[in-house]
């Protein structure tokens, strides 16, 4: 099972910047974005194994407070498989 890791920004800039970050910094894929209130919040999800996840998520949140509020980051490292079928957690 893989880990999934959740980024909360606000600001469609600081939120890109964000992702740039969490991709670079570990092997993770975005396995979900979603946009509210114009792009003004968005939530960023990623997988992969537990340590690049954690990796990821706190490249991303350090990145994005530059920029913009961080709201959340959290790391989960074994989702139950009911919270994954919100998401395509195929590879």
């Amino acid at each position: 099972m893989e880990s999934i890791g959740l980024l909360e920004v606000k600001g469609l800039i600081a939120s890109i910047e964000g992702l740039d970050a969490m991709t670079k910094a570990a092997d993770v894929r975005v396995i979900h974005t979603e946009k509210r209130l114009g792009g003004a919040l968005v939530t960023i999800i990623v997988a992969g194994n537990v340590s690049a996840v954690t990796a990821a998520v706190a490249a991303g949140s350090k990145k994005a407070s530059k920029l913009g509020k961080v709201f959340g980051c959290e790391v989960i490292a074994s989702p139950h498989e009911e919270v994954t079928k919100f998401f395509d957690m195929e590879k």
